[in-house]
Parts: C-alpha cells; structure tokens; sequence
C-alpha cells in the first residue's frame, strides 16, 4: 500500500476527519538531506475533534497518530489541521 494511503488510514482511523488530503512533496525536496521519493508530505485534515485545541495541540494528534511512520518512513510532514467552521470559512474566503 501507498505511504500516503497508510498516513490517510490512520488519522481516518484516530482522528475521524471530516475532510482529508495527503500530499507527496518528496519531489520539492529532492537533493536535500532526508530526501526519498516518499519522505515529504503535506496533510490538511479537518475534524471536530480539533475545536478548542490550540495549533500545536493539534499537531500534537497528528504526530501521535502518525508516530510509526514518523519513526520509520516519514521524514517531514506539512499539517493544516481545521476545524469544520474553520475549514468552512477558508471556502467562503474569509480566512
């Protein structure tokens, strides 16, 4: 299975986003320390599961979800974590 298939499973599986997208942008990064063709991605998720917590608290989830991976495949990872209304408001344009 896709590295990006496996991060999307397990936050669909801890964090029960509303809205989901797994980005590989290993291939910004190439030649740089770190770098294989699955290394760097990008994440946006949205979920209620967010509201009240701060930005790194956030994260905080997403790493804790993605710790395996973080430890063995993953080796820099891009988060925009939302909540519904914010995730709502940055479609309306007024974030």
């Amino acid at each position: 299975m896709k590295i990006e298939k496996r991060i999307k499973n397990k936050l669909i599986s801890d964090i029960d986003p509303t809205e989901i997208s797994v980005i590989n942008q290993s291939h910004l990064h190439k030649g740089h320390d770190g770098y294989s063709p699955n290394s760097h991605f990008s994440v946006r998720i949205t979920s209620h599961q967010f509201k009240g917590k701060s930005r790194l608290d956030r994260h905080k989830m997403v790493y804790n979800s993605l710790s395996e991976l973080i430890e063995s495949e993953i080796h820099a990872l891009k988060i925009k974590a939302l909540t519904p209304a914010e995730f709502a408001n940055i479609k309306k344009g007024k974030i």
